[in-house]
């Protein structure tokens, strides 16, 4: 492709900018690189219970058992992010530790999302794109629980900008490596299945234009063979058409309406500056690929309502897209001024809805209550002295217990069971099974009488209970044991129970931000 400058980029600088003139993007780049720093820091102890999920389909196929939920039993695919537990098994067979790896990862994502946002906002829009794209993104207090949480959402997130980046160079007739829309495709979609959708516009624009370029047709067919294979193989490895989430999770239309209204809502401005692309002629097409990509990629939210959206994570997936263009509108008006005026509404919105979140009192302290409880319980059962072929639980909380414990695991809400998946009776499935050690989530250190179709008296029915532990305010998890095992599970639960209570948040269980920030002032000098 030739390189020829189209309207999009009329108002941005040119790329051999002087370096004095470079300066205000340097000290602009600096500010918000310690802000994201800052945001990344006070995140750091954060680990959402599901990445322990994708952890230990990792470990297992790190350790050459392939990616599975148990070594024995049924294969289930009870995951959505197979390139990231492909990743996860890098770190795991590298002898990392997968909360760490993975952080470590996520965290690199978010610098490179950050720098894609300052070059593509300041090269297309100037410096007032580079401050409203990037700027909105650090202010975001979501943002560093999405890039700590050790699930694949800041992955998600950096590559799709990177597709957007793609397409804003082929509108401009830029220069656009063959492989590099066909590759991201691929990798978005493997990423999590509904990549495929998000990355489809800027695909199906570059292809149209390069469609007669024999470099483009090649790695495109190379793509959809490559994808076409790898669905061929979870399809032959797991026997089944769709991940086993998808049973449980798709489909709630009316939760996905609830969740488009919420989502709008928390992120106007962004919304309307980036439609206000679509009113000039000059920067239509940089507001149709933009705002396609957007829909695209939350349009599977909006029909399926997703669950288990903790700081409305899905949202994330799409949010550095939004902050481009909001960048690119609020930098390409005539006007600077309202241009500036309308940023600051976009930047300053976008900090306040983050940090008055619905669950944001849970979230900032979710790290050492998971700590304290689930980490501590799975650390407690692979103490315990049970045989090996005795090594068995049923849990609803299915991440870092079954993960730290290595113990063949009954997961009672579905999503790493195939039969409950699709409608077996999940008190049924556990009593049948009898495993040695049964956790029931609760309100309090009793069990209800019924929670996630599990009828307590019926699983528990011959058990010991061995532990109540609080993990929270009004969130406990009730252990049950076999009699043969209980004093053991017992004895090790207590000891790692004991551990975990003094070094994360002792005595404290509220779900408050004070919480979160007396924590953050206790590490720090002088406080």
């Amino acid at each position: 492709m030739t390189s020829v400058h189209s309207a999009v980029d009329q108002a941005g600088p040119s790329v051999a900018e002087p370096r004095g003139r470079r300066t205000p993007l340097i000290v602009v780049s600096v500010v918000l690189l310690a802000v994201f720093l800052i945001g990344a820091w006070s995140a750091w102890f954060f680990t959402i219970d599901d990445a322990f999920i994708s952890f230990r389909y990792s470990a297992n196929l790190a350790a050459g058992n392939g990616p599975v939920w148990n070594l024995t039993g049924q294969r289930v695919e009870g995951f959505t992010n197979f390139a990231w537990v492909v990743w996860g098994a890098a770190g795991s067979a590298l002898g990392v530790a997968l909360p760490i790896f993975m952080k470590l990862t996520s965290l690199l994502l978010g610098l490179a999302t950050l720098a894609m946002l300052l070059r593509e906002g300041h090269r297309r829009a100037g410096l007032l794109g580079a401050v409203v794209a990037a700027g909105a993104y650090v202010v975001f207090l979501p943002t560093y629980f999405h890039l700590t949480s050790g699930l694949e959402t800041a992955a998600f997130a950096a590559v799709l900008v990177r597709v957007v980046v793609v397409g804003l160079r082929v509108l401009a007739r830029e220069p656009v490596r063959a492989w590099e829309p066909p590759v991201l495709l691929l990798v978005l979609g493997m990423v999590r299945p509904e990549g495929v959708l998000a990355a489809l516009p800027v695909v199906a624009v570059w292809f149209w234009q390069e469609r007669k370029q024999v470099a483009a047709r090649w790695w495109t067919v190379g793509a959809v063979v490559a994808g076409a294979v790898y669905f061929g193989w979870r399809w032959n490895f797991y026997g089944q058409l769709l991940p086993n989430t998808f049973y449980v999770k798709f489909g709630h239309l009316d939760a996905g309406t609830v969740w488009t209204e919420h989502i709008v809502l928390l992120l106007l401005p962004l919304f309307l500056l980036t439609l206000s692309l679509l009113i000039r002629r000059s920067t239509r097409a940089s507001g149709l690929l933009v705002g396609g990509t957007v829909l695209a990629t939350y349009f599977t939210y909006a029909v399926s309502g997703p669950t288990m959206d903790y700081l409305d994570r899905f949202a994330d997936h799409a949010f550095p897209v939004l902050c481009l263009g909001a960048g690119l509108a609020a930098g390409q008006l005539a006007n600077r001024w309202v241009g500036a005026l309308l940023g600051v509404v976009a930047v300053g919105w976008t900090a306040v809805a983050g940090v008055n979140e619905p669950d944001l009192g849970t979230i900032v302290n979710y790290g050492p209550d998971l700590q304290r409880a689930h980490v501590a319980i799975g650390k407690g059962l692979a103490r315990a002295q049970v045989p090996p072929g005795a090594q068995t639980l049923a849990i609803g909380d299915a991440g870092a217990m079954p993960y730290y414990s290595g113990w063949e695991a009954i997961d009672y809400i579905g999503l790493n069971d195939r039969a409950i998946a699709r409608g077996a009776d999940p008190t049924a499935v556990v009593a049948t099974a009898r495993p040695t050690v049964v956790v029931l989530t609760s309100s309090g250190p009793e069990p209800a009488a019924s929670r996630y179709g599990v009828r307590s008296a019926e699983v528990t029915a011959g058990y010991e209970q061995v532990a109540a532990v609080q993990m929270r305010d009004g969130y406990w998890e009730n252990v049950f044991a076999l009699p043969q095992y209980a004093a053991t599970v017992q004895q090790n639960l207590r000891t790692e129970l004991d551990i975990a209570k003094k070094q994360n948040d002792p005595g404290r269980y509220e779900d408050t931000v004070d919480r979160w920030l007396d924590r953050l002032r206790s590490q720090l000098p002088g406080f």
